[in-house]
């Protein structure tokens, strides 16, 4: 079972691709993460790809396709996965789409995490860590049980992402409609495509994901 979730930026793609993959026994995979473990490897496409990162461009969408070649050739993603966050552009999906192609595989389902952009907003600027054990929290939503002090290690420091203020998130959901919306209309004009309420409490998110898993496996 091959998966993608989409949903922007604070929908909780991650968190859920987590859950899915304990669920199915699949793996999540971040292009992210697969391209740090590249460049780490010292390999030829890693190499390539930090050139290409130190001149501050982007990494192009063939080199990325590459990098999912080689990750999902590997052993254990024989059950299936979980693409967390890719694609973002109907190029990218038409390139995905060929990729699998040739391995004689398809995306299965396509799950749009649908949320409110105004509550995205205050979902992800009130966000903060604590500095020393990375524990997460929310000035609305979930704050430390003693204001100041970890819940889980005590610690009395906190961070907040530079990026998590309103003008930043508010252009990365502007790319987001204009970019990755339309990969959405692409899959779901192919039947393969469902919307859950990416605003609902997390366990009910959850729950969410796996009836339409549950429903579409059945047909």
């Amino acid at each position: 079972m091959n998966l993608i979730l989409l949903g922007g930026p604070g929908a909780g793609k991650g968190t859920q691709a987590k859950r899915l993959q304990v669920t199915y026994k699949i793996i999540q995979l971040s292009t992210g993460d697969m391209l740090r473990a590249e460049v780490a490897s010292g390999s030829e496409l890693g190499h390539k790809a930090q050139k290409i990162i130190d001149a501050g461009k982007l990494v192009p969408d063939d080199m990325i396709i590459d990098l999912i070649s080689k990750r999902i050739d590997r052993a254990d993603c024989k059950r299936g996965f979980i693409l967390d966050g890719f694609p973002r552009t109907v190029g990218q999906a038409d390139a995905l789409d060929r990729l699998l192609a040739e391995k004689k595989l398809k995306i299965d389902f396509v799950i749009d995490l649908h949320t409110d952009e105004e509550a995205i907003v205050e979902r992800i600027t009130g966000r903060f860590t604590c500095a020393t054990c990375g524990a997460g929290y929310h000035d609305k939503f979930q704050r430390p049980k003693v204001d100041g002090v970890c819940d889980k290690c005590g610690g009395k420091e906190f961070s907040r992402r530079a990026d998590d203020n309103a003008e930043t998130v508010r252009a990365r959901l502007k790319a987001y409609h204009q970019q990755t919306e339309p990969v959405f209309a692409y899959y779901r004009k192919r039947g393969v495509g469902e919307v859950v309420d990416g605003m609902a409490p997390i366990d009910e998110v959850t729950k969410q994901l796996k009836e339409v898993i549950g429903k579409v496996a059945a047909c």
